[in-house]
């Protein structure tokens, strides 16, 4: 793995180096640098400050624990299987983002428009996405046990085999969602719309109601 030392950070930042695979960056700064379509597969990126920064379709499947990315640019990003675990993700642009078993238990999408994303498999226990735009977002088989879901809009999202056990989906749009076998025991769903979801699906175990 290359040492950040190794780097022209200038280069980096400008958008000269596109190719950064495996390299150490921990802690590096990158506030607003311009790093679309850079390639970033198993680099690390622990504490490194990417706020701000381009990320267009950034290949992301790195370690960035601790990174912060408030406001960055993440569109058609791939973030597949990344760890994001206490990253800083407040006012991203996220269209077309792919979170596909990435780790991010913890994490804040409050508010956040994330139409499309994908997050199969991704490990979401006690992420924070009150109020977020979720429609078509794809959820199956990952693990939203503690989430808070209140007031999201999941209009035709597939929650097909997600763990929502003691998720919050309170006023939540659910509408035309799927959700065969997802596991729903100890879910709160008062004042939420389901109308075209399968409620035959839905556990009895949920809590529902005005």
């Amino acid at each position: 793995m290359s040492d950040v030392m190794s780097f022209d950070l200038t280069a980096i930042r400008s958008g000269k180096v596109k190719v950064l695979a495996s390299a150490n960056l921990a802690g590096v700064d990158l506030t607003g640098a311009q790093l679309s379509d850079c390639d970033f597969s198993q680099a690390t990126l622990t504490g490194a400050n990417l706020a701000g920064a381009n990320l267009v379709r950034a290949v992301l499947r790195a370690n960035l624990r601790g990174v912060d990315l408030s406001g960055a640019n993440l569109a058609g990003a791939d973030c597949r299987n990344a760890d994001l675990r206490g990253a800083l993700l407040s006012d991203i642009e996220c269209h077309q983002i792919s979170f596909a078993g990435a780790f991010l238990a913890g994490a804040n999408f409050g508010n956040l428009d994330l139409t499309a994303a994908d997050f199969r498999g991704a490990d979401l226990r006690g992420v924070n996405l009150e109020g977020a735009i979720l429609r078509q977002v794809d959820f199956s088989n990952a693990n939203l046990s503690g989430a808070n879901l209140s007031q999201v809009d999941l209009e035709e999202a597939n929650l097909s085999g997600a763990v929502l056990r003691g998720a919050n989906l309170s006023r939540a749009n659910l509408l035309c969602a799927r959700v065969e076998q997802a596991v729903w025991t100890g879910a709160l769903l008062q004042g939420a719309c389901l109308e075209g979801t399968s409620l035959t699906a839905i556990q009895h175990d949920t809590k529902t109601g005005d």
